[in-house]
């Protein structure tokens, strides 16, 4: 029963649900408990609470008893720098890095993690070394494509557009040959909810739902501001930031069975034989299973982006819930997402033809929303907050009903732990020329331009409240 424990925890963290993870490793432990393994995997789960201390002082010590020049250990010095970057203790994980690198000279995730700081910038020697381990036929393929992820930011920082751009389309193209990502499905998706989330629909089902105003979903696409819409609302005394929680899309699994159908899924459709205690139950086990996650204040931020997929259900089952939608100029958006290397997820990312088609697909679902739910989503454009930060916190702070409070503009100041690709970006104040970066690489988008079409204006045309 041993193994079967192990794998079972091993289920249990794959699907967010780190608690019960640390319960089974916990029992494991009693059993053996300087066993490498499980120590390793109750930090991994003890990160995936949020306690990132803690996760620092399990791999530490999982790392003391560690050979240290083994894979292993390189593994773990990783892990060390991801928590402390979370923490905002940036020099101390970019030590951790290279520790990895000095035992694993190829360590793609490694170098791309550096890159992915936003703020560190490689020297050439470094720069040398990355091209070196590219260009090895020994390097594996997932360290090749973090290494070109790596230098694509690396030639970014130096001004060198052409090779920078280059370097993101061989990463792009390596991580893309290597997805199972099908675009149809979304869109598919977007049909089944258009045809059954009507304005009929909700109105049938009015007051359905657990009554609770704890929450506040930020959702969008990647790249698109929510991190600092959440470092904002975080700054307020009584809103806290978690992270990108997977309890709705877990519900939308839990409704659908975990090994669906792709081509003929049961939701959105299952939503229709609901009765009003179901979406309740389905609201009061959200607000049960993301306590974990918080502190005690009054209200919380719930960030997974791929949310706006499932607002008609989100509204079913947490009807006081406050929605924002953070959007940004498809041009910015989708090339901040062609050059981000996600560490799992966003597979819609790692191609022109993907992710211009994803973006149309949001604009058409929140058009949707907007229609069959007015008012019921706040849409905040990054644009706007760039240029009148004091007039969005406002209207955020409105949205939430929330009162102001000052520490809500001074958002760089507020010491909690950010998880995403924007971690450090929102540890500094807003930059007025971070908005036309991708400008940079002009001459190399306009494939992205075509297949973005309409949604270049219709993105501000149909506003949310």
């Amino acid at each position: 029963y041993i193994e079967l424990r192990r794998d079972y925890a091993c289920v249990l963290l794959d699907r967010h649900k780190h608690a019960e993870a640390i319960a089974q490793l916990d029992r494991l432990l009693k059993l053996d408990p300087k066993n490498i393994d499980y120590r390793t995997l109750r930090a991994t789960a003890t990160v995936g609470l949020g306690d990132h201390e803690g996760g620092v002082r399990g791999f530490s010590d999982v790392l003391a008893d560690t050979s240290p020049q083994s894979r292993l250990a390189a593994d773990l010095h990783l892990s060390i720098a991801h928590s402390l970057k979370t923490l905002g203790r940036r020099v101390e994980s970019i030590d951790e890095y290279k520790k990895a690198i000095e035992i694993r000279p190829n360590f793609g995730d490694a170098y791309w993690s550096l890159a992915n700081l936003k703020t560190y910038e490689f020297s050439a020697e470094e720069i040398a070394r990355l091209e070196a381990a590219e260009a090895d036929p020994s390097t594996a393929l997932i360290d090749r494509y973090h290494l070109c992820f790596a230098l694509g930011k690396a030639y970014e920082d130096r001004g060198t557009y052409e090779v920078s751009f280059r370097y993101y389309q061989r990463g792009n193209a390596l991580k893309r040959a290597e997805s199972r990502y099908r675009p149809e499905l979304l869109e598919q998706n977007t049909a089944n909810q258009k045809r059954i989330c009507t304005r009929e629909f909700f109105r049938e089902r009015a007051g359905y739902g657990a009554p609770s105003r704890e929450p506040i979903f930020i959702l969008g696409l990647p790249r698109a501001g929510s991190t600092l819409l959440e470092q904002i609302l975080a700054s307020h005394s009584q809103v806290e930031g978690t992270q990108e929680l997977a309890n709705v899309p877990r519900a939308v699994l839990d409704l659908q069975g975990y090994d669906p159908d792709l081509d003929n899924p049961r939701y959105p459709g299952c939503l229709v034989a609901m009765a009003a205690d179901e979406f309740r139950a389905l609201g009061e086990k959200y607000l049960a299973d993301t306590r974990i996650y918080r502190s005690g204040k009054p209200r919380f931020i719930d960030k997974m982006p791929n949310n706006f997929r499932h607002i008609g259900l989100i509204h079913l089952m947490l009807p006081n819930a406050r929605i924002i939608d953070a959007r940004r100029e498809p041009m910015a958006c989708c090339f901040g997402n062609l050059k981000q290397l996600y560490a799992r997820g966003q597979e819609f990312a790692y191609s022109v033809d993907d992710i211009a088609r994803y973006y149309r697909t949001y604009l058409e679902l929140m058009e949707h929303w907007d229609t069959v739910l007015p008012g019921r989503v706040l849409r905040v454009h990054y644009e706007d907050v760039v240029e009148d930060l004091e007039g969005s916190v406002r209207l955020l702070l409105e949205f939430c009903e929330l009162p102001f409070e000052p520490a809500c503009l001074e958002y760089h100041r507020t010491a909690r732990s950010v998880r995403t690709a924007s971690s450090e970006q929102v540890r500094q104040p807003i930059f007025r020329e971070g908005l036309d970066q991708w400008r940079h690489y002009e001459p190399w988008l306009e494939p992205l331009r075509e297949a973005l079409g309409d949604a270049l204006v219709r993105y501000r045309l149909k506003e949310g409240r």
